[in-house]
This record gives structure tokens, C-alpha cells and sequence, in this order.
């Protein structure tokens, strides 16, 4: 029964965990500790945490792109070797954030603590604002007007186009959420974003191939930083 349970997953799309939550904290025991896996933290965090101490945000960041009972399926593995970042606030228990972080070894995931500030921004780099230029990037390609032209581009499409491109093709519902509830940190890095290809566009035009030449080492030299593989 619920109100005989220790710990108590919120695992709802966003916008529903704030009123699960509220749904949910009558029905606990005083000492139970309630956490979510969303991906924004800062509106979730606010919400919940005066209405219960015991309160901690999470995140694990593991799973796939489908959706729905279809997408289920049995994978012991999920979560080792994946991020799983607590975003607990001054006021929220150290015994609720010590017993998540054993939970967290059990399932052998990387653990990681942070504000619910630092969350969103770092996710809103690493993951919404790819979110938005992989779907810009199919649609742009869908504006080609030459019909041989796109359908001989969507025939050479091979891995790079896919890898790029795959998590445009995710849950519209998911990512338009990620947009509403992570507004700010979102907007702010696809500001970057433009100014960055802006930069590109400027140096392709003034045939600066010494600049295009030194961006394409520096991200080569920096990729690794973001790509990590487990051994």
C-alpha cells in the first residue's frame, strides 16, 4: 500500500508530476521520501519541496526515444553506467538524499548532485537544444523544393544524417514540454546556437577557411568531453 511505502517514484510525463505529487503527499507516511525522473527540476523543485521535506528532485538519465506500453521492455542493464543527478535545495532532508544515493549504487548508475539551476541549463544543452536542432534540421531539408533533389537526399541519408537527426524524430509530446517547462535555459542556449552558425555562415561567405579550419579542430578536440565511453 502506499502509505506503508519507504520511497515513492514520480514518473509521469512533466506536467504531471506536480499535481501527482499533490495528489500523492496525503496519502504518505511522514517519513516516506517522494522524488521524480524528470528532465526539467527548477518549476518541479519549487512546487513540491515546501509541501514536503522529504522531497528530491532526480533525474535518470537513461531509456530510449519510443513511447508508450509498446516501447516497454525488459532491460536489467537500464540504468548502470548512466547519469543520475539529485537536485536537492537547502531545505530538503540529508536523510532522503543519502538514502537516494544508495538506491542509486544499487542500480549502479554515475551519481551527480546539483542545483535545480545548474540542472536545467547543463540538460538544456545536452539535451533539449539537440532536441530542437535535429527537428529544425529535418525541417529545413523538408523546404527543398526540387522534388529529385529531396528524394535523392532522403535516398543518401546514411548514419551521420540519422545520428544527427534521430532525436527530432522523438516524442513531439516530450519535446514540446522540455520547450514550456525549461523556457529560459532553452531559449538562452539556442541564442548560442544561432550566433554560432551565424559565425559559420559569415566565414563560408568571406571564404575564411583558416576559421572554418580552426572551429572544426576545436570541436574535434572538445567532442570527447561530451561523448564518454564506459569500459
Amino acid at each position: 500500500m502506499l502509505n506503508d511505502a519507504d520511497v515513492v517514484f514520480i514518473c509521469t510525463p512533466i506536467n504531471y508530476v506536480i499535481p501527482s505529487a499533490k495528489a500523492l503527499i496525503p496519502h504518505l507516511k511522514q517519513d516516506a521520501i517522494l522524488t521524480d525522473v524528470a528532465s526539467v527540476k527548477g518549476e518541479i523543485v519549487t512546487a513540491i519541496a515546501p509541501l514536503w521535506p522529504n522531497f528530491v528532485g532526480g533525474h535518470p538519465m537513461a531509456g530510449t526515444a519510443e513511447q508508450g506500453l509498446d516501447a516497454a521492455f525488459n532491460a536489467p542493464d537500464l540504468f548502470v553506467n548512466a547519469p543520475y543527478v539529485l537536485t536537492p535545495i537547502e531545505t530538503t532532508s540529508q536523510t532522503a538524499i543519502t538514502t537516494l544515493q544508495n538506491l542509486i549504487e544499487i542500480l549502479k548508475s554515475r551519481y551527480y548532485s546539483c542545483s535545480p539551476e545548474v540542472h536545467d541549463q547543463s540538460v538544456a544543452w545536452i539535451s533539449h537544444l539537440p532536441v530542437y536542432v535535429s527537428a529544425s534540421l529535418i525541417s529545413a531539408c523538408m523546404t527543398e523544393e526540387n522534388p529529385e533533389i529531396l528524394q535523392m537526399a532522403q535516398s543518401l541519408a546514411s548514419s551521420g544524417f540519422r545520428d544527427t537527426s534521430r532525436v527530432g524524430a522523438g516524442n513531439p509530446e516530450l519535446g514540446l514540454m522540455m520547450a514550456q517547462y525549461n523556457k529560459e535555459a532553452l531559449r538562452r542556449s539556442l541564442y548560442a546556437y544561432r550566433q554560432e552558425l551565424d559565425q559559420v555562415i559569415e566565414q563560408i561567405e568571406g571564404n575564411d577557411w583558416a576559421a572554418i579550419a580552426n572551429l572544426l579542430k576545436f570541436t574535434q578536440s572538445q567532442c570527447p568531453a561530451f561523448i564518454k565511453t564506459e569500459s
